[in-house]
């Protein structure tokens, strides 16, 4: 099931990838400069115009850090109805990692599912940072205008980092500032001695904190150098894939993120000149990538029966041995699955009844609710899951006063007896010492 996802995330991205992937079938899906001389892509990708045979300065043209910096802030003034610049983070020099969120409604918390593209995760694969800046201005122009960015601007939370690795790129190297290869630095499942998240790169540190305080759904990110679309795993137990401390592993374990990672071209530093067209020949498959998050999959929300609070629930598909969880606050889901299959959803929750039903996904998105009933244990007693929300620490409060009502009551009478026992205890030392105090009388 997860070769036919891919597959089909593939056939958004790159047709022409898609076929040979399936011609393959291969889970790494590498393409070599004879295959882009083929019929099936044209010319060779080295020199996609006429009068770049002859290369300048290998950064010549390329924006530098601080014209990145400067592009995204423009970004931000330019689109600030519909977007939101952060950082995540400084690099080992200090340079911050800026994200630009696109969103009608930037900021905010929603049901909405997100997605997030990382560039320049190696320093000398510089195409994706300026890919991504040009992708995000691209939707800012076009939101209200073209039907993909509309949809994305008022469907999707997308979060744009165009580089990880600023450092590396600065210094014409793959490696960060530390000469640490970022994509080998994240806590591995087969690799117990790199769990430590102390020790790992600052770069990986933002990366990690950022997925653990936001949901995102999907996730992809830019390399150069060759032609590949890859996804989980790049590791296995018995050591035969090459990756080891990948990002996308870990977020595929740790975050519920399905993430591909797409090397988009066979140069990693093709002449700046070539980057527009290069833009032209992905923008429709990026923008098709980030829309699949609504075009396709199984969506919803949980619900408690009995009070109707949102339910932070597991959503699991039979025989696939993964799953994603529902935000804290909404409770919503958004599971990814390839189209025209038949699927058993399970939803699970601690001291709720499982639920499971069977669904036909077609083309298109589906939307499947679930309402769970607590669960009660051989006394009758409900077991409550209250971190939820505000909401759900209030019926807690009110459940554990409602069921141990009797219980408070006879401590509020055997505290009163006590009071009582002690004020009379007092009474009587005091009537004594009264007693000793007063004057003696002489009898004569």
């Amino acid at each position: 099931m997860k070769f036919l996802l891919f597959f089909y995330l593939l056939s958004l991205t790159s047709p022409a990838l898609f076929h040979l992937a399936l011609a393959r079938g291969a889970s790494n899906i590498s393409i070599s400069p004879e295959d882009f001389d083929s019929h099936a892509y044209g010319s060779s990708a080295r020199f996609l115009l006429e009068d770049n045979k002859s290369q300048g300065s290998i950064m010549q043209g390329y924006m530098t850090n601080k014209d990145l910096e400067e592009a995204i802030k423009a970004f931000g003034k330019k689109c600030s109805q519909i977007s939101r610049i952060y950082s995540i983070g400084d690099s080992v020099q200090g340079f911050p990692l800026w994200v630009m969120e696109i969103s009608d409604k930037p900021g905010q918390e929603e049901a909405k599912p997100a997605f997030k593209y990382i560039g320049n995760v190696h320093g000398d694969e510089p195409v994706g940072r300026e890919l991504l800046l040009q992708f995000a201005n691209w939707i800012c122009d076009n939101y209200l205008k073209d039907p993909l960015a509309t949809l994305i601007v008022e469907n999707v939370h997308l979060h744009i980092l165009p580089s990880m690795n600023p450092d590396g790129f600065s210094l014409r190297r793959r490696n960060n500032a530390n000469n640490v290869d970022l994509n080998r630095d994240f806590p591995d499942q087969f690799f117990v001695i790199n769990d430590d998240e102390y020790d790992r790169q600052p770069e990986t540190k933002a990366i990690m904190k950022w997925m653990r305080e936001r949901h995102f759904t999907a996730s992809a990110s830019l390399h150069g150098g060759a032609l590949v679309a890859n996804y989980p795993w790049d590791g296995t137990a018995d050591k035969r894939y090459p990756i080891y401390g990948g990002m996308q592993d870990w977020n595929y374990i740790h975050g519920g993120c399905f993430e591909l990672t797409l090397e988009i071209t066979d140069n990693k530093w093709p002449p700046a000149n070539e980057l527009p067209t290069i833009f032209e020949y992905n923008k429709l498959s990026m923008l098709k990538l980030v829309a699949s998050l609504v075009q396709t999959g199984i969506h919803g929300r949980i619900f408690s029966s009995d009070s109707g609070t949102p339910l932070p629930a597991t959503i699991t598909l039979k025989g696939i041995d993964y799953s994603v969880k529902a935000s804290q606050k909404f409770a919503n889901y958004h599971r990814l699955a390839a189209p025209r299959q038949k699927y058993e959803v399970t939803v699970s929750m601690p001291g709720y009844k499982s639920k499971n039903t069977s669904i036909w996904l077609e083309e298109g998105a589906m939307s499947v609710d679930f309402v769970l009933d607590p669960d009660t244990t051989a006394k009758g007693k409900v077991i409550r899951n209250c971190d939820c929300n505000c909401g759900n620490r209030v019926d807690f409060v009110a459940y554990i006063w409602g069921h141990y009502f009797e219980a408070y009551i006879l401590l509020a009478v055997v505290l009163v007896f006590i009071c009582f026992l002690f004020q009379r205890r007092m009474k009587s030392r005091l009537s004594k010492q009264r007693l000793v105090a007063l004057p003696k009388r002489t009898v004569v």
